[in-house]
């Protein structure tokens, strides 16, 4: 009884210290290794007034929108079709992104838009700094959901707060500012 006793102990630690084993063991999300999109966000004067980061995270992609000389308050900001950003009314980077068919706002129970972003609020001193995760966008080429397709997208921000539910752009008034997000160097 005494050997079976110690034998399971044996088991038992030796399947424990096993475990542990796997556990620390560090396992690659993913085998692809993608970079940071930098692009420079441009008022409708076509000068620069920040940037625009864009990492691929495993839970969607990470945005980090950095700008300055906006006017003070809520700006809606969207994902734009293409990666063209012609001043100064910016209708070069075309309508939303919206690869499946949906209408546009958080709060339309026909939407929402891929491209549909939380307002921004630019502080008193015209700086804006948002950082945000969207989970239905990839910076993996070939999805349907990849803003990264063949002619690009963009990053719009407009003069007026985006009431998350008018189709097809929340009433948010005219485009103020655009990064184009091409993923080419």
């Amino acid at each position: 009884m005494k050997h079976k006793l110690v034998a399971v102990m044996l088991i038992s630690v030796i399947l424990v210290v096993a475990g542990c084993g796997k556990a620390n063991k560090k396992v690659p999300v993913s085998g692809e290794k993608m970079e940071a999109i930098i692009s420079p966000i441009l008022n409708t004067e076509g000068k620069k007034i920040g940037e625009v980061t864009l990492v691929q995270e495993p839970e969607g992609v990470l945005i980090n929108v950095q700008a300055e000389n906006l006017p003070p308050g809520s700006h809606g900001i969207h994902f734009h079709e293409t990666g063209v950003c012609t001043p100064p009314d910016f209708t070069s980077s075309g309508a939303h992104f919206n690869p499946t068919g949906k209408e546009h706002g958080f709060d339309n129970p026909k939407g929402f838009h891929l491209g549909d972003l939380p307002n921004i609020e630019v502080d008193e001193d015209g700086k804006v700094s948002m950082r945000l995760t969207n989970s239905e966008i990839t910076l993996k080429k070939g999805l349907e959901n990849s803003i990264l397709d063949k002619d690009g997208s963009a990053i719009v921000i407009h003069e007026k707060a985006d009431d998350y539910k008018t189709d097809p752009a929340g009433d948010s008034g005219a485009r103020i500012a655009c990064a184009a997000i091409t993923g080419k160097k």
